[in-house]
């Protein structure tokens, strides 16, 4: 490779050095020692005491990453030997992130740490590794982050993945002056989201953390859908109870905790495309259980754009209605979003034939040879 890259030998019993990189931009995960109990704060400091938990690693193939199946799937296990850690750029109570090289490559190294004395959160983060594993291993799209390989030995799990030199949506959008973003910048990156979780619902897997935090950017502005601890597939996710999710971004019905389907990503997605046309968090001001109360009881909803195009003000509004079947599929989405593109690239009469009404089929504005006016003033409401 181009780089040069000291290289770092995992196993040894002496601390490693770290490899020299440039700042990353990927996402932060707060840490947070609040309701934790004496052990746990113990263990807690021990961890936060070890500057690598590279040290951990053992040099060789990881072990078996599904330990209940019986089989070893060869074609995920990491070659530790091969693998290179860098600087550290995120953390959490129970993961870090670090930059580094695996086979001559620039990868993302997600480390999960196992804790000794908390089963019930061993438990959990053993059956969010192995989800994460098991959909990032078998989904290939250029909108979902693409999976190398993963690690599956106590007292450290890692997931390796491609590196995404842009961070996360988040980040960028929180450069970004309100309202700012131009209607073919959203367009761009709305229809990379949009494809990526078309795709994700197409086989059967329901994201179920869907928001800015969880979309990375690449050298070349493309985004790509990741995280996927809290993912299942949709027959089972039926039966599955309790808010998984990111109370800013979570669908009212998660928030009550019953069951759901894939439309609670599309409720999620509804959020995300506002804060496209904002720049804004949602429900700033507000704690996060404030916002979920409000969504779940008020029906409470962001103040939409009153810059933005009627069109993406009106998809917005069906991607979070209050009622599930209400909301669109994502091929719908995916439909709209790019017979708008259209429209904006190939510069066509920009004429509308119908009134646009919160509730109507989007696509009829599309049957007629001219097109939505981006800046139209046809009114939405609020």
């Amino acid at each position: 490779m181009a780089l040069c890259f000291r290289v770092l030998r995992l196993g040894k019993k002496n601390k490693p050095n770290q490899i020299s990189l440039p700042p990353p931009l990927l996402p932060y995960f707060p840490s947070s020692s609040s309701g934790l109990t004496e052990v746990e704060i113990m263990e807690k400091k021990r961890w936060d005491s070890l500057e690598s938990w590279s040290m951990l690693l053992e040099p060789g193939v990881s072990g078996n990453l599904d330990a209940n199946s019986g089989t070893q799937k060869e074609e995920w296990m990491a070659d530790l030997s091969q693998l290179f850690i860098g600087n550290k750029f995120a953390s959490g109570s129970n993961s870090r992130i670090y930059r580094g090289i695996y086979k001559q490559r620039a990868v993302a190294i997600k480390m999960v740490k196992i804790p000794d004395q908390d089963e019930k959160m061993r438990e959990t983060l053993e059956r969010e590794f192995n989800s994460e594993v098991s959909f990032l291993s078998r989904l290939y799209h250029p909108n979902i982050v693409q999976f190398i390989a993963a690690s599956k030995k106590p007292p450290v799990y890692c997931i390796i993945t491609e590196y995404m030199s842009q961070g996360t949506l988040r980040m960028y959008l929180h450069k970004k002056e309100p309202y700012s973003l131009s209607t073919e910048t959203i367009l761009r990156l709305a229809l990379d989201i949009s494809r990526g979780m078309e795709y994700l619902h197409a086989q059967g897997v329901i994201h179920r953390d869907l928001k800015s935090h969880n979309l990375l950017l690449n050298d070349e502005m493309r985004v790509k859908v990741a995280d996927f601890g809290t993912s299942c597939l949709e027959t089972q996710c039926r039966s599955t109870k309790g808010n998984m999710g990111t109370y800013r971004w979570m669908a009212p019905e998660m928030v009550k905790e019953k069951p759901c389907t894939r439309k609670v990503d599309v409720y999620s997605f509804g959020i995300v495309l506002w804060e496209l046309t904002t720049c804004l968090v949602p429900y700033q001001g507000m704690t996060p259980v404030q916002a979920a109360y409000a969504v779940a009881e008020k029906n409470l909803r962001p103040p939409l754009s009153t810059t933005c195009s009627p069109i993406l003000n009106s998809l917005i509004k069906r991607c979070w209605s209050v009622n599930p079947a209400k909301r669109p599929e994502f091929s719908y989405v995916v439909t709209v979003l790019e017979k708008f593109d259209h429209c904006l690239k190939e510069g066509l009469p920009m004429t509308v034939h119908q009134e646009l009404r919160i509730g109507s089929s989007l696509l009829d504005l599309f049957k007629f040879k001219g097109c939505i006016q981006a800046n139209s003033s046809v009114p939405v409401p609020a």
